[in-house]
């Protein structure tokens, strides 16, 4: 049997797969991989069943699977096919095509009823969110006849949604110059920012100015509320960007009024998203709550967001969900992303699947997040290569969690060497493993500086200082840090935070000999961690307060506590606290023991 599928051809009989008339290596199982999902791409395959067809009568792990899923994806990039692969979390994969094509690239002899054709194609593709097909035919129709700004658009736009924002650039570029020769400057507007964007997501901050600066000069000669707005947003992001973050709340305050119940919903809900970001990192936190919240509800309702922009929205929101370790509400407009993403038929970007990897991470599977993670690794090298930084924090942060302390202390060090901080995951594992005062001065040395990245997250990097300085004996500097941050219950009203001050004054406690000071604030610190869905940290609790019980002879609630840990470890994967809460039941079991002796 013979499938075609984008610009590949299947041979089953022969063990084949071909593109642009070439044969594609590929390992034996990676073969069979393939043919198996291509057969059964009408269901999601679970995982167990792929790893019954692959390896018969073989026991193996899910990593063999990851491997073999990612090899695929390598190679189906090769055709920009890569996004057909999709995972189902929690379910399996499936093989997801529009449908075989059987499109053929127009000869350069095509004629112009032919090339009208592939256009109007094309163009009906897009319309109904078919990005590959899309994709594809305005390929085809630009060998054929110059495609016009508007096209030039639409086929930028299939490409990103596709996961491949590096082969929209040069489009963009060229949509801009055809906009501008056919005297249409808001589209040119409109593209040339989004080229500004991109080229700023792949770090190249002089060229995304230089097309800033040339949106912006054409902004000003026409009286149009919506572009207007979308420069002034973009020009709040570079000053972000540059470190002024008063600068980057006003220019994005200004967007808004000025786009504000205008008929441009997409600017008016990014404008307000961004200034509620600007006012969480400048500690302005329910109001920036609001604003985020408001914005996402506000795309949720028009129907009619562009899906780039979408995009872009939904992930500020997760961005600042998870810097301020908000959980329940990263997981829920996680959720609501994905939704998003599957009805507009976008792929989730290496970034999206960055901030669905931490969530996970913290409140669900640990060996998904690690899969996870490893494919956003692979994406952002190519369209967002500045988070490669903070990839490395979270794969370290899931390691340390798993119990894989060298992978973790590995993949932190990588994290600081693309010019991230990898605390607090760090300097939590260096308190774990009895390094108290190189965790204290760690996070020290990460509140150094204004940059964006310290802002926004100055108050859970301060909620780990007390906690440090409490472990290292520094107990002035922890109750001065705990009183300015439960002292401002407006700026810092996150339970995250109120969690780690309570388990640095159980710290405190402890070390005056005031055990029931101790037991109660952590138990306070377990209940909040609890209510965000703080899972892992929820189990570390849990595991402190055994051990604290146990100390002081309290076998019957230690016990207790030691059971719900199992529970939850065993939930997430977690070999580490899954071996802990082995120790502590048989420390306890021995007290039993001793007891009825």
């Amino acid at each position: 049997m013979t499938l075609r599928f984008g610009p590949f051809e299947l041979d089953e009989a022969g063990r084949a797969l071909m593109h642009a008339q070439k044969e594609v290596a590929l390992q034996p199982r990676v073969f069979d991989l393939l043919v198996y999902l291509m057969r059964n791409r009408d269901r999601v395959v679970t995982k167990d069943e792929l790893l019954e067809a692959l390896w018969p009568d073989v026991t193996v792990t899910d990593n063999s699977l990851q491997r073999a899923v990612s090899m695929l994806r390598g190679v189906l990039r090769k055709g920009g096919m890569d996004s057909a692969i999709r995972n189902m979390p929690g379910r399996g994969y499936r093989f997801c095509i529009e449908g075989p094509s059987e499109l053929q690239v127009a000869a350069p002899g095509t004629t112009d009823g032919q090339a009208a054709d592939v256009r109007a194609q094309a163009r009906s593709a897009a319309a109904a969110q078919a990005w590959n097909e899309a994709a594809a035919l305005f390929e085809t129709a630009d060998i054929a006849d110059s495609l016009d700004g508007a096209d030039l658009h639409q086929w930028a736009l299939a490409l990103q949604c596709t996961g491949k924002a590096h082969a929209a650039v040069p489009v963009l570029a060229r949509a801009v110059a055809a906009h501008i020769r056919a005297g249409n400057v808001p589209p040119a507007v409109v593209d040339a920012v989004t080229l500004s964007g991109l080229h700023f997501e792949r770090g190249q901050a002089a060229i995304a100015k230089g097309w800033l600066a040339r949106a912006e000069d054409w902004a000003s000669e026409i009286e149009n509320p919506a572009t207007t707005a979308l420069t002034l947003w973009m020009k709040s992001k570079v000053a972000a960007f540059d470190g002024e973050p008063e600068q980057a709340l006003s220019l994005a305050d200004i967007a808004y009024s000025t786009v504000r119940h205008k008929d441009a919903v997409g600017i008016e809900a990014l404008s307000l998203a961004y200034r509620g970001f600007y006012r969480l990192c400048l500690g302005d936190t329910r109001a920036g709550l609001a604003d985020q919240d408001l914005a996402a509800a506000m795309a949720l309702s028009s129907g009619d967001i562009d899906p780039i922009v979408g995009g872009i929205l939904y992930c500020n929101i997760l961005w600042a969900a998870r810097m301020f370790c908000d959980w329940a509400r990263a997981d829920q407009w996680t959720l609501g992303y994905q939704k998003y993403c599957t009805e507009s038929g976008m792929e989730l970007t290496g970034s999206c699947q960055l901030h669905r990897s931490e969530v996970l991470g913290v409140r669900g599977s640990l060996g998904e997040a690690l899969s996870r993670i490893q494919d956003s690794l692979a994406r952002l090298t190519g369209d967002a290569p500045w988070a490669i930084g903070d990839a490395n924090r979270v794969l370290g942060d899931v390691h340390a969690a798993i119990g894989n302390d060298e992978d973790a202390l590995e993949a932190y060090e990588k994290a600081y060497a693309h010019g991230w901080c990898p605390e607090p995951g760090r300097a939590m594992l260096l308190l774990e493993r009895g390094e108290a005062e190189a965790a204290y001065a760690s996070l020290e040395r990460s509140l150094i500086g204004k940059t964006w990245w310290t802002l926004q997250r100055r108050g859970m990097l301060f909620a780990h200082l007390a906690l440090a300085a409490a472990h290292t004996g520094r107990r002035e500097q922890a109750l001065e840090l705990i009183e300015e941050l439960s002292g401002s219950p407006d700026r810092w009203p996150m339970p995250s935070i109120r969690a780690l001050t309570n388990e640095a004054q159980s710290v405190l406690a402890h070390a005056r000999d005031d055990y029931d000071s101790a037991l109660r604030h952590l138990h306070l610190a377990r209940q909040l961690w609890s209510s965000i869905d703080g899972r892992v940290q929820a189990v570390r609790l849990r595991l402190r307060i055994a051990k604290l019980q146990l100390a002081h002879d309290d076998v019957r609630g230690a016990s207790a506590e030691i059971h719900a840990a199992q529970l939850l470890a065993s939930e997430l994967g977690s070999r580490k606290y899954g071996a802990e809460c082995a120790a502590l039941r048989r420390e306890a079991d021995i007290r039993t023991s001793g007891r009825a002796a």
